[in-house]
């Protein structure tokens, strides 16, 4: 059985990276309207900056050490991004009185404090996080984020385990 090499491998995932994006900006945010919070915002970083990983394995077409080295890359992204879902998906199950206060807008974070203060309060969450503004057969936003980030991981791991 022929796999596909790691450029292919590379590109799909780039574009399924992009695909993520066009659903959480034009139809989450745009189309129904709901808002990203903090830890959404988070995410949409890590899934960027697991697709750029991905894009510059497939552009560049490296030796195979290159291959690995933009592979563990790619690995520490998604996990690093399926961290943030984790913790979103905590804070959605947490009791009600033991969820966070809401913040101010990330719009007013930005202009209101320092780049890293802002950095840093949008890594903690907040009340809003803990909203769940939709479902889909049971399992909300950063579940599916967290499903995504799960299989990016393993074609990371797959592209620098294979041989």
């Amino acid at each position: 059985m022929n796999l596909p090499n790691n450029r292919t491998i590379s590109l799909a995932m780039a574009a399924a990276c992009a695909g993520l994006m066009a659903i959480a900006i034009l139809y989450f945010q745009h189309h129904l309207k709901l808002e990203p919070c903090y830890l959404c915002i988070t995410q949409r970083v890590f899934v960027i900056t697991v697709g750029v990983i991905f894009l510059l394995s497939g552009v560049h077409n490296p030796a195979p050490t290159g291959q690995k080295i933009y592979a563990a890359l790619a690995a520490l992204a998604a996990i690093g991004g399926g961290f943030f879902s984790v913790k979103q998906l905590w804070l959605q199950n947490l009791p009600e009185d033991k969820v966070p206060a809401c913040g101010p807008p990330v719009d007013y974070l930005f202009d209101a404090f320092s780049a890293s203060e802002a950095v840093s309060m949008l890594l903690r969450g907040d009340g809003n996080c803990a909203e769940v503004q939709w479902q889909l057969l049971g399992i909300s936003m950063p579940g599916w984020v967290l499903l995504s980030f799960i299989g990016l991981a393993g074609a990371a791991l797959f592209q620098l385990l294979r041989k």
